[in-house]
């Protein structure tokens, strides 16, 4: 079966189960999540960064700070042994390392019995120009066996830019800008506890950054729109795509998306990466009936 054919006929029934597969919210947070909650991946994120708990760099400038923390299983309160704890930040230029083999300010960590991490660092600053900032953040990802990994971003108060910036001016980002303790010494230190979930929703924030029209890359004519609806992300329905009723898109984890009920033999998936340039990129990957591997993608300007 084609793709576009599939989609086509999968139409009706998403529509059935597009209410199902998201942990609900309610006021500020997410129920199943405890205060925890995601945003989106962000297009400086590297794998496989060095094991160590210093990521200061000698010579280089920046306040020094601890950022530690317990993860927890999805009661909020039994610690989690061995998490896999990702950070990675800008310098105190605003300008990340995504290049070097050196990894600057990117880091792993694993949880100690007790669920605890620590991490020494520097303090990271805010970057960009004229009026479009981002306030100063950490990026997280935690990866925790028989959990979804949490991808997130931290804030702290005081920030001039955080109600000017979409993903920090969501409401349920409110219990990720936190308060930066000054030691007598000097230093700071800012503790975020973490609890995983077994399911989490994509920060409404984050799926503000997806929304809009997306271009095929090989043909300009073809146009998907994507829409938020009840919270959740959607291909718009139209006349062409052949969907009146629209195709509502499950968050898996790391910027992807799936439809439900679509049979694991097709491994269907949308995968969005952020452009530094703030464009974004949609790859739709779909395995056909021959066990071919399908990839189409689309951008969608700044």
């Amino acid at each position: 079966m084609k793709r576009r054919i599939f989609l086509k006929t999968s139409a009706l029934s998403a529509v059935a189960v597009s209410a199902t597969g998201f942990v609900r919210l309610e006021g500020d947070r997410y129920v199943g999540d405890c205060e925890t909650t995601s945003d989106v991946l962000g297009p400086f994120y590297r794998p496989d960064s060095p094991v160590r708990s210093s990521l200061v760099i000698k010579g280089e400038k920046g306040a020094p700070i601890e950022l530690f923390g317990k993860i927890k299983h999805d009661d909020c309160i039994t610690p989690y042994k061995n998490a896999k704890i990702e950070l990675w930040h800008c310098n105190g230029n605003g300008v990340y390392d995504n290049e070097s083999a050196d990894f600057k300010y990117r880091g792993t960590l694993y949880s100690d019995n007790e669920g605890n991490y620590s991490f020494k660092t520097i303090l990271p600053v805010p970057y960009g120009e004229g009026d479009n900032y981002r306030p100063a953040h950490f990026h997280l990802m935690i990866s925790a066996e028989g959990y979804q990994p949490l991808v997130t971003q931290l804030y702290f108060t005081g920030d001039p830019w955080l109600e000017k910036d979409s993903g920090s001016a969501s409401p349920t980002a409110k219990r990720r800008i936190l308060e930066v303790q000054n030691l007598k010494d000097g230093s700071k230190k800012v503790s975020f506890d973490v609890s995983m979930a077994k399911k989490l929703a994509a920060e409404p924030a984050a799926l503000d950054r997806l929304i809009g029209i997306y271009v095929n890359e090989k043909d300009a004519n073809k146009k998907t729109e994507l829409i938020k609806k009840d919270k959740q992300l959607w291909i718009k329905g139209d006349k062409a795509n052949g969907m009146p009723f629209g195709m509502n898109l499950e968050y898996i984890t790391n910027n992807t998306f799936t439809i439900s009920g679509v049979p694991p033999k097709y491994q269907l998936s949308f995968v969005f990466e952020v452009m530094p340039s703030g464009a974004v990129k949609m790859m739709e990957n779909f395995t056909n009936e021959k066990g071919e591997k399908e990839t189409t993608v689309s951008v969608k300007g700044k």
